[in-house]
């Protein structure tokens, strides 16, 4: 091979490289933006001066328009060249991260919301179609399970324990400025990057204006119903009965008008013919609420329970990134050197997944870190290979001009999933901690012999503090009261956790019906 040879070649895996590190960042960034609430809530809504009604609509805002962003990456696709997309979108990203940061206005910060998960939709859908669309199908298994560094472990480990750090150490505007030169950076590795131009290898389509409008309103209500449902005890709210069939409706009309229309439809429906996409658009909604049900869950039980600081609670789901990134590797290297199909990796991703939750079933309000790190350690390197061989599964044998569909509703599913699993079990932490303060209250009455001990032996530790008797008795009745209501939300945590487990009991012979009803209608629709 002579040297003239070998320089182009260089360049070209030096180009692949930037590419793909640009692709990652660029991920990154949606990752912080995304989650800045989970820690910054509080400190937000103090700085801001905001209700929670007011306050809600920088989640909501944010959530729908990531929606409405996976709906519409693919049409944008076809307009522009898709790695210029990106590239626009991480910048849009950026800077409105950046002056986000820099004002306390609820209606700018709401409209900077909206912007940024419009952006965080379109570059995740573009970032990723452009892997699939660019690279041979051999090196996707690598490709795609670096992309879910960025996509996937960032949000649900490294995000959290980052903005801990400096809700902890500084405030949260320097979540959004953090984002900031990582967005120029991303940008920057990919405008140095030759991106061929992929839009003709995406089917072009129409846009709908009445069908964008339908999916629109649609996004928006359920983004609602779910993030704020529990809030206001679900249907008992007349907004929120409103809401959801206002959803439901324009549900039903939009997928009536995509029958209808077909090509001429905004979105292709016509992937479902893929028996692999389908089931792992099935697939999708399981890990997502898995993966957001339980990302939600543990740091709520460290900061509400074991009193962790953010910080803390935040570095509580680092390691277990760590075991999610080897599981990616390690998943990769089983399905591109050794021909492994991704299927295989699904039953273990599954059942690690399941025993985790049920280990952390058993915490108390006693438990620390190291108690809970082998279940936490082990729900990484289950989800690990879930989520790479469902990814592989829906996408590997899509042909190009469907794919950036595809990965928009995956990733819609995904979404979705997600939502639906943190307000189910919202709801059933708020049921059952208010069911079990009930029963553990009306045994612990003034007449119980137990409760009665409990109270005089703490009156009597505080009173030999210094404290007036009859004060000591009424701290001793308040710090039971605590201890009782304490030990409820212990009790509905681990409920919480068990039903993530009991998901998968559920939900494992509904996907393999699915599998089997898919594989069934593949043979009858072949001659």
């Amino acid at each position: 091979m002579t040297a003239t040879s070998v320089a182009p070649r260089r360049r070209v895996q030096i180009s692949g490289m930037l590419l793909v590190m640009g692709i990652v960042l660029a991920t990154l960034t949606e990752a912080l933006a995304g989650t800045v609430l989970a820690f910054g809530r509080a400190d937000i809504m103090g700085d801001i001066h905001a209700t929670p009604d007011e306050f809600a609509w920088l989640d909501t805002g944010y959530t729908a328009l990531k929606f409405i962003g996976f709906m519409t990456a693919p049409w944008l696709m076809t307009r522009f060249v898709p790695g210029r997309l990106v590239v626009a979108s991480t910048l849009v990203m950026g800077a409105a991260c950046g002056i986000a940061a820099l004002t306390a206005r609820l209606d700018l910060l709401i409209a900077l919301r909206v912007i940024q998960g419009f952006a965080g939709g379109i570059l995740l859908v573009g970032g990723q179609a452009i892997l699939f669309l660019t690279y041979p199908k051999a090196h996707q298994p690598l490709l795609q399970a670096v992309f879910a560094m960025g996509a996937v472990v960032a949000p649900a480990t490294l995000a959290p324990a980052f903005q801990g750090w400096l809700i902890d150490t500084h405030d949260w505007t320097w979540i959004f400025l953090s984002a900031v030169p990582v967005a120029l950076f991303a940008a920057g590795l990919m405008l140095l990057t030759d991106v061929p131009d992929l839009a003709p290898t995406i089917a072009r389509r129409p846009f709908d204006w009445i069908g964008f409008s339908l999916i629109a309103v649609t996004f928006s209500c359920f983004t609602y119903v779910l993030s704020q449902g529990n809030r206001w005890d679900w249907f008992e709210a007349p907004r929120i009965a409103w809401l959801t069939a206002l959803g439901m409706t324009t549900l039903l009309a939009f997928l009536g008008r995509q029958v209808k229309t077909r090509k001429k439809s905004l979105f292709d429906f016509g992937l479902f013919r893929s028996d692999d996409f389908s089931f792992a658009f099935a697939v999708s909604f399981v890990a997502g609420a898995a993966l957001f049900g339980s990302a939600y869950l543990i740091p709520a039980f460290a900061l509400s329970i074991l009193a962790f600081t953010p910080s803390d609670a935040g570095q509580l789901l680092l390691p277990s990134g760590a075991l999610f990134v080897g599981a990616l590797l390690l998943a990769a290297l089983l399905f591109q050197a050794y021909g492994i199909p991704p299927i295989a990796t699904v039953p273990f991703g599954i059942l690690m997944t399941m025993v985790a939750m049920w280990m952390l079933s058993g915490s108390t309000g006693e438990s620390g870190a190291q108690d809970m790190m082998a279940a936490i350690l082990l729900r990484g390197l289950g989800l690990g290979f879930l989520f790479l061989s469902i990814t592989l599964i829906a996408f590997s044998n899509l042909p190009g001009q469907s794919l950036a569909a595809g990965i928009g509703l995956f990733n819609a599913g995904r979404q979705l999933g997600g939502l639906m699993g943190v307000a189910a079990l919202q709801t059933v932490i708020g049921h059952n901690t208010a069911v079990n303060l009930t029963v553990l209250g009306a045994n612990i009455t003034s007449g119980t012999l137990t409760a009665n001990e409990r109270l005089a032996e703490s009156a009597a530790l505080l009173a030999g503090r210094g404290m007036d008797p009859a004060a000591a008795t009424r701290a001793a009745t308040g710090l039971l009261d605590r201890a009782v209501i304490g030990q409820s939300t212990v009790i509905a945590f681990d409920t919480a956790f068990n039903a993530i487990a009991l998901l998968f009991v559920v939900a494992v012979p509904a996907l393999v019906a699915v599998k089997l009803g898919l594989t069934r209608l593949s043979k009858v629709r072949s001659p």
